[in-house]
């Protein structure tokens, strides 16, 4: 049986501890609102039973966001990778559970040239699909055909929902569900790698 390679024609990335630094502390958000350790923060104030509770609950986290966001920095080997994957005209967005002010303020400090961003202000928060296939529609690109770059489970649930590949970045500790990413990128130079190899696949077949 011969297994189909898929061509990657465009790259989708996570932003926080993707792209760019952030030193969020969900602990204290979630204690913050009472949210239990294990529970998703954004699910849990989605079920707070009154509008009030939900907007008090959603404006700690806005300023906690708000705040990271003045802190910000590119992380390492990203503005090379970016410009690489740029030159070769490679689409690229970004897809992030951050609100649009912070992420703005993020990209505004930290600026890369891409211009399409979702936050969740535009679309249901990850693992959700619906703000990557709103991409994969803008481009008219097929979904086997992109690639989601994320540092978190969310990333790759998002990213196998969506019918895409998922990359985990883990620049430092390996997580244990890593063998649910189909790639995973120990260094950010190695995406250029992999986007080119497998162009060269395809071109071979």
């Amino acid at each position: 049986m011969t297994t189909q390679i898929e061509a990657i024609f465009g790259v989708i990335f996570d932003l926080d501890g993707t792209l760019v630094s952030s030193e969020l502390d969900f602990a204290l958000i979630k204690a913050q609102i009472g949210c239990p350790c294990e529970q998703d923060l954004l699910d849990y104030i989605a079920k707070l039973p009154s509008p009030y509770m939900r907007e008090e609950a959603m404006n700690i986290v806005h300023q906690h966001e708000l705040i990271d966001a003045q802190h910000a920095s590119i992380l390492p080997g990203v503005s090379e990778a970016i410009n690489a994957l740029k030159s070769k005209n490679i689409p690229m967005a970004i897809v992030t559970r951050n609100f649009d002010k912070a992420a703005a303020i993020k990209l505004q400090n930290n600026p890369l040239p891409i211009s399409t961003v979702l936050t969740r202000s535009d679309a249901p928060a990850k693992p959700d699909p619906s703000a990557l296939n709103a991409i994969a529609t803008l481009w008219n690109i097929n979904a086997r055909n992109l690639l989601y770059v994320g540092d978190y489970l969310y990333d790759i649930q998002a990213a196998h929902n969506a019918n895409m590949r998922a990359c985990l970045y883990a620049p430092e500790l390996t997580p244990a569900y890593a063998d649910q990413a189909d790639y995973v990128l120990h260094d950010f130079a190695d995406l250029v790698t992999l986007v080119e190899s497998y162009s060269e696949k395809i071109e071979l077949c």
